[in-house]
């Protein structure tokens, strides 16, 4: 599902409806996109790791429910619902879902 909005468009997406975990691994579900940012709705299966890795975006990530771990640059946050968390661009990051875990995701434009 994805939706493209515009400043003159409001909507509005209610987690129950639209957050799915699968049985194992990540569900990406792309939510909005406008021409400064893409709002992705992430899922995880208990135990799932999305490896290291850098992105050229300043990213958002805001936990809606579930634990896990987010490590930027070598520092660990804990995931957990409600934390908000930013990710300069370039950043090495990685994530681990200790139990099923949904936050969004937030990319902002590229980062030259």
């Amino acid at each position: 599902m994805t939706v493209t909005i515009d400043s003159a468009t409001t909507t509005a997406i209610h987690w129950a409806d639209v957050i799915e975990y699968p049985q194992t691994g990540v569900k990406r579900k792309v939510l909005l996109e406008d021409g400064n940012c893409r709002y992705i709705l992430m899922s995880l299966s208990a135990g799932m790791n999305i490896a290291e890795h850098t992105a050229n975006r300043n990213a958002t990530v805001n936990v809606i429910e579930g634990q896990g771990a987010l490590t930027i640059e070598g520092k660990e946050i804990v995931l957990e619902s409600g934390v908000f968390a930013f990710i300069p661009a370039n950043a090495h990051h990685a994530i681990k879902a200790m139990t099923n875990i949904a936050f969004l995701l937030t990319l902002s434009e590229q980062v030259a």
